[in-house]
């Protein structure tokens, strides 16, 4: 990559620098962008500056909006009493494309992660608090992924909302539909077993 144009190989550091893109896609990406028009190009580069630009934190949810306000926390037509916890924005939207939940949001934007160097302090914790301790919220779901950080996450979490008085849950494990059990791992199985419901 030295021999590159020093711009070409900055596009490729910085498609680089995004999660989960490694060095040949990257390449393969700032290829790509070159073969744009210039029109086509600026289009790109407007779309990203306007949307770091206008979009912000919901001043309720956290969630990710070019409102005050974003359009779930403002719908008086979902259930105002249920709060389900998430990492991320993009959390949101998995819930959201299985139209079966039809409570609120709260997007802590991480994880407590000590390895990190990310504490309770640099999540959205005391604004959940703010948001449940209002008569309104029966029930907070933690929505946290299954991992040591999630894990650690929801239990804190838990531990701070249940003097508040209201119902904790946490998002059932357990074997994917369509899954052979054969492939599932120990863990697993012995959280399907557990949350087992009955039929």
């Amino acid at each position: 990559m030295k021999y590159n144009a020093v711009a070409l190989t900055k596009l490729i550091e910085q498609f680089a620098s995004l999660p989960g893109i490694g060095m040949k896609t990257a390449q393969r990406l700032a290829y790509y962008v070159l073969t744009l028009t210039k029109e086509q190009a600026d289009n790109f580069a407007k779309a990203i500056t306007e949307a770091h630009d206008q979009i912000k934190n919901c001043r309720i949810c956290q969630n990710f909006t070019d409102a005050e306000v974003c359009p779930i926390c403002s719908d008086a037509g979902r259930d105002h009493s249920i709060i389900c916890v998430v990492e991320s924005p993009k959390d949101v939207d998995a819930f959201e494309r299985t139209r079966e939940y039809n409570g609120l949001y709260h997007v802590l934007h991480g994880l407590i992660s000590p390895m990190d160097g990310i504490g309770p302090e640099q999540l959205y914790v005391k604004e959940l608090l703010t948001r449940v301790a209002s008569d309104e919220v029966k029930e907070v779901v933690m929505a946290t992924n299954p991992t040591v950080e999630g894990e650690a996450t929801a239990v804190y979490l838990a531990r701070l909302l249940k003097p508040l008085g209201v119902k904790v849950s946490r998002l059932a494990y357990g074997i994917p539909v369509g899954a052979d059990l054969e492939y599932a791992d120990e863990v697993t199985l012995f959280k399907a077993l557990e949350n087992r419901n009955e039929i």
